[in-house]
């Protein structure tokens, strides 16, 4: 039995989805623990490919009980859309369980959020405009609605009237927009409560009883570790908290209970919105990462932006999660270059840098410090080994594994559940994993 917490290790969009979905398998309980419809997991599975942005990607296991903590905010219309998505695809949601105490974000939030980003002008952080920020706002203010609240008609009625009520005053007010009618937003969510009533439980309590009875419990965060509230790069970071810790607080259990905690990467580095990004390439090279990686994003359809990988933040991820092993996502994009360039360090003022500033100002004024490997120029798509793998592309590796000195457990060569490379389950325990031999100082795996 082990309780393993899944995390980005860069800004997001590293792939988690379809790692959680491989771990699914091993798992009995999957608990999705913080975030909105900011998040997007794209899944394939024979063919088809699932997008998910609320259900945790263990849905697609029939046996797997699949929770959404009161850590998240929870936009009901995308969540019934995604179970009706599921039934079109033949996917049963009976195992889906949604926590009482969770956050309902509401049409007041979407327009806020919009119209808040749109007035910043240049000072904009980047957001998705699903209205996140503000419903963690409500939370954090003691005037949000719960999931539990929509469960209660008479109750929700006259806490929706006067909260309408009041976010009315600063639509029109601060930001010249129209008003919300209230009838109509209380039989709009009366309705998506009739619809979500069977899956709604106390989750902590759930989560509780399956630790009693020695389950495996995955915890999947959105998002990733340089996009924390409190531990990413603020401003230009979303509001809740991904790294490992959160899960505690957004589950609903104890730090005693986690067993390990793996990190998700790509082989190179991406980010949505804005913001510093000091491997970021401006240039053809970027477009090429772009291109072969589909480097679109799965809430809004956004193009990211593409850069060399960055170990800085990697070793960042690394202390800031207490990160037991990593998995290495789309290595096949990197298929195709003649040399590679890893950041090893930070450039500051002519001053090297090997640690990620916390001052918002010299993180925007880093410059890369490069290594350049050679690359392989072989397709990878097909490699279900290490010993598969081409030389240089497992020198890559094991260059990525000394300088993060953390163990690389699986390598994602394409988005088909198939198209990985298992070294060690991290639920199941250890069997081979490529670790960086610090006695050495060199790249090693671990027989």
């Amino acid at each position: 039995m082990a309780n393993v917490v899944v995390i980005g290790a860069q800004w997001g969009d590293e792939g988690k989805g379809k790692i959680t979905d491989l771990l699914s398998k091993s798992a009995d309980v999957v608990v999705r623990y913080q975030g909105g419809v900011n998040a997007g997991h794209t899944v394939v599975v024979q063919g088809k490919t699932f997008k998910l942005h609320l259900i945790p990607s263990g849905i697609l296991y029939p046996a797997t009980e699949c929770i959404i903590g009161c850590g998240t905010v929870i936009d009901p219309k995308v969540l019934i859309q995604e179970l009706d998505q599921l039934e079109s695809l033949n996917v049963s949601a009976k195992n889906l369980l949604i926590s009482e105490t969770a956050h309902v974000t509401m049409p007041y939030h979407r327009l806020i959020d919009q119209a808040s980003e749109d007035r910043r002008g240049n000072h904009k952080i980047g957001t998705t405009k699903r209205g996140i920020g503000p419903t963690y706002a409500d939370k954090s203010e003691r005037i949000g609605i719960r999931v539990i609240d929509l469960m209660d008609t008479e109750g929700l009625r006259k806490q929706l009237r006067w909260t309408v009520e009041y976010k009315n005053v600063i639509l029109e007010k601060l930001y010249n927009l129209p008003p919300l009618d209230p009838d109509a937003v209380i039989e709009e969510y009366l309705g998506y409560a009739d619809r979500l009533r069977p899956h709604v439980v106390d989750s902590s309590l759930r989560i509780a009883q399956a630790v009693r009875q020695k389950r495996n419990i995955l915890f999947e965060g959105a998002q990733g570790t340089l996009l924390d509230l409190d531990h990413g790069t603020y401003p230009y970071v979303t509001s809740s908290n991904p790294v490992a810790g959160g899960a505690c607080i957004g589950a609903g259990v104890g730090p005693t209970i986690i067993d390990r905690v793996i990190g998700v990467a790509k082989a190179y580095t991406t980010r949505v919105g804005e913001g510093p990004f000091p491997t970021e390439l401006e240039d053809e090279m970027g477009e090429l990462l772009c291109k072969r990686g589909a480097e679109f994003g799965t809430t809004t359809g956004r193009k990211r932006r593409c850069g060399w990988f960055d170990s800085v933040i990697g070793r960042y991820a690394v202390r800031i999660n207490g990160l037991d092993c990593l998995a290495i996502t789309k290595l096949d994009v990197l298929d195709a270059l003649e040399e590679i360039k890893v950041c090893v360090a930070y450039e500051i003022d002519g001053q090297r840098c090997d640690d990620l500033p916390t001052n918002a100002r010299q993180f925007a004024r880093c410059r890369p410090v490069y290594e350049t490997l050679p690359g392989w120029k072989r397709s990878t798509s097909d490699c279900r080994t290490l010993d598969d793998l081409p030389p240089q592309a497992l020198d890559y590796l094991k260059f990525l594994a000394e300088l993060m000195e953390v163990p690389i457990a699986i390598v994602s060569l394409g988005a088909s559940r198939d198209q990985t490379i298992i070294v060690e389950d991290p639920i199941h325990g250890p069997k081979r994993a490529l670790l960086y031999d610090k006695g050495s100082q060199q790249a090693g795996v671990r027989g």
